[in-house]
């Protein structure tokens, strides 16, 4: 009999136990699980709005932040701060969410970036890609290289991290930039490039780093370039061919760019927060 009793409180006990932990969404697998809980295909489904919003515009405004990986709260004020602004059109991210490639991080960087009012597009860092991080980032994101328009302006975004993928595939990925170049529409009349790691970092394969720039020129109205990685916010004539690049400091920097673009040129502003 008390066998029996023992046994019934314990089963209970063991039921009670597990709702508990499954209600409370306490279990974790394993850090570098990648089973996604929230939303994902997020650039896909920005692009398009960011595409249906801009379309016929002659003027855009967009934002750029980078490398918020474990600057949480300082994200957080990114972007209040952007939010404070109703004339954002859009907000790109150059990349470094996770600091060690961990699915929460991820998780925990989207839930925050997803309170922006303006559709936003992240690109792949190089701390991103530690462990599982890049399958994290293919399911939550999408594909490592991607394109929109946004009115007349062209945006290609590129994954550049080369280090990290010990060079055994080919990045930048010239195929795909070759390809989407061929795809252009006829409405293109500028065209914005973005970037985690810009031509001569170290993530950089430099190996075809004049290659790089060489393609970059084939498209129409090559206006500048954007990137991450280096922590500081700079503006750089990398190759002394008149096309800076643009390097967004991290979020423990806690400034954001800002670019106008319009038929009448482009102005650049770094907005401290």
């Amino acid at each position: 009999m008390v066998n029996r009793v023992f046994a019934r409180i314990t089963r209970a006990a063991l039921l009670s136990a597990s709702l508990f932990l499954t209600g409370c969404e306490v279990i974790e697998y394993h850090p570098y699980d990648t089973r996604i809980s929230g939303e994902t295909d997020l650039n896909r489904r920005n692009m398009e709005r960011i595409e249906a919003e801009c379309l016929g515009r002659d003027t855009i405004r967009f934002a750029v932040i980078s490398d918020t990986q474990r600057w949480y709260d300082e994200t957080r004020a990114a972007i209040d701060a952007i939010n404070a602004r109703d004339s954002i059109d859009f907000v790109i991210h150059c990349g470094d969410q996770a600091d060690f490639g961990l699915t929460r991080e991820f998780e925990w960087m989207r839930d925050e970036l997803l309170r922006l009012h303006a559709p936003f597009v992240c690109l792949l860092g190089n701390h991103d890609c530690l462990g599982t991080g890049t399958d994290v980032y293919r399911t939550i994101y999408g594909t490592p290289n991607f394109a929109f328009d946004a009115g007349p302006v062209h945006f290609l975004c590129l994954n550049t991290n080369a280090f990290e993928y010990d060079y055994s595939v080919p990045i930048p990925d010239f195929s795909f930039i070759s390809a989407d170049r061929d795809a252009l529409p006829a409405t293109t009349r500028r065209t914005v490039v973005a970037m985690h790691a810009q031509p001569f970092s170290e993530q950089f394969n430099n190996n075809v780093a004049e290659l790089f720039q060489g393609e970059l020129h084939k498209y129409p109205g090559l206006a500048f370039c954007l990137s991450g990685h280096g922590h500081t916010t700079q503006a750089v004539d990398l190759y002394g061919d008149g096309i800076y690049y643009y390097e967004c400091t991290s979020a423990k920097g806690r400034e954001y760019l800002l670019f106008t673009l319009s038929a009448q040129g482009m102005t650049y502003e770094a907005i401290p927060y």
